[in-house]
Order: structure tokens, then C-alpha cells, then sequence
């Protein structure tokens, strides 16, 4: 059997061409938008000199602080994400295990660092929450107090930030307890160190897991 040539000029040919370029439209218009890059800080900036602390009277008793980790120089918190467990509905309870900070600098969000310090034993992280514009300033966080002996202690369950550009951003975390009074602010700079009080496994007794947070706080004019 002999094959024949297609005639590219045919208007079949003219609308199967049209139609493969819009299908191939289509698929681009779906890929992803750029994503950051995006790089764990861990403590090799632990050294980084800060200006102040921040910390809220409301922390719980249990557990011991940990290591603190720092955003690189020139670089500040501009997001965070939360590590929770979900309510265990009779079981026992933690809530808030860990909070890691998102660092960037200046406004390029296209290079980032994360901090986290202890993040616990339990849960899972939240989607990632950002400053429209400038970075974290200040907290507060939600805990639940000691429950006795005989109760299911949760201590830290949320936190919120303030920006620079004034907005706040809440995490979704449980809704254990009650929030403090907001803690100082940077003032000229940013929040730039975690460091977490957590209380270690208890092997099957009663985990609360985090229950206090400090963040430290650099300024911008000594960069």
C-alpha cells in the first residue's frame, strides 16, 4: 500500500496545529508559580548578636529551654509555620509542639531561611504565614495552665505576631487557655532568634510538650 503525503496547507492540518498550541497554552498556564529557595539556618548563626528578648508572663512550668537559632545577618523573620496535633478527642492532648520562623532579606523573598529550635514530638506543620510587607515585631501566645495532677496539661497552644507593617497573623493552633498581653516590641529592627522551653517525652504519662517561647530581637541601623 502506498502512503500518501498530508498536504500541510489542508485545513485540517491548520486546525489540528491550532488546536495542539492551545492545549500546549494551557498546560504552562498550569505550571506552578516560582517557588523561594528555601534553606534550614540550623545554629551556625546561633552567634548572631541581638539587642533584646522578647517573652510573655503566661509560659508554663514544665520542660527545659533549648538551643537558640538565629536568622543569618542582614536577615529577619518574616513568616512563620506551626507544628501542631490535632485535639485527641479524650486522649492526651499537646497542641502547640513548635514554631519555626521563615528569615529573609530585606524584601527578597526569593532566598529564605527557616529557625526553629525544639519543635517536640507531635503534630503536623501548618502552610506557611507571611508579613505583607516587613517583618515580625512582636507576640503573643496562648497557653493553657497547669490542669493538676490528674488533668491533661496542653500549656502553649497558638501564637500571634504583629508586622512591622502593622498587620497580625494568628496560627492555627488550638484554642486551649487564653493569649497574654502582647510582649515588647523590636522596635527599630525585627525578630530575629527562637528559642523554646519544651518538656521532653514522657513515655506514655502526660505530654505538654511546648510550653514557652522567647524570640530575640536585632536591629536594622547596626547591620
Amino acid at each position: 500500500m502506498r502512503l500518501t503525503s498530508v498536504n500541510m496547507t489542508t485545513p485540517l492540518f491548520t486546525a489540528l496545529s491550532f488546536l495542539a498550541v492551545l492545549a500546549l497554552g494551557s498546560c504552562l498556564a498550569l505550571l506552578p508559580e516560582e517557588q523561594p529557595y528555601v534553606e534550614r539556618a540550623g545554629i551556625q548563626y546561633s552567634a548572631r548578636p541581638y539587642t533584646s528578648l522578647l517573652t510573655v508572663p503566661n509560659g508554663e512550668q514544665f520542660g527545659n529551654w533549648t538551643w537558640p537559632e538565629m536568622c543569618p545577618d542582614k536577615f529577619f523573620a518574616v513568616g512563620f509555620m506551626l507544628r501542631v496535633e490535632s485535639e485527641q478527642y479524650g486522649l492526651d492532648d499537646t497542641a502547640l509542639n513548635g514554631i519555626r520562623l521563615i528569615c529573609a532579606k530585606d524584601e527578597d523573598r526569593s532566598f529564605l531561611y527557616t529557625i526553629e529550635s525544639h519543635t517536640g514530638f507531635f503534630g503536623d506543620w501548618s502552610d506557611p504565614q507571611y508579613c505583607p510587607r516587613g517583618v515580625l515585631t512582636s507576640f503573643q501566645l496562648r497557653v493553657e495552665p497547669h490542669q493538676g495532677l490528674f488533668g491533661d496539661d496542653t500549656a502553649a497552644n497558638n501564637v500571634r505576631f504583629r508586622c512591622s507593617s502593622n498587620p497580625t497573623l494568628a496560627g492555627a493552633g488550638l484554642d486551649y487557655g487564653e493569649y497574654s498581653l502582647w510582649s515588647q516590641d523590636c522596635g527599630d529592627g525585627g525578630i530575629c532568634g527562637i528559642e523554646t522551653k519544651m518538656e521532653e517525652y514522657q513515655y506514655g504519662l502526660d505530654d505538654s510538650s511546648l510550653n514557652d517561647v522567647r524570640f530575640h530581637c536585632c536591629a536594622k541601623l547596626q547591620q
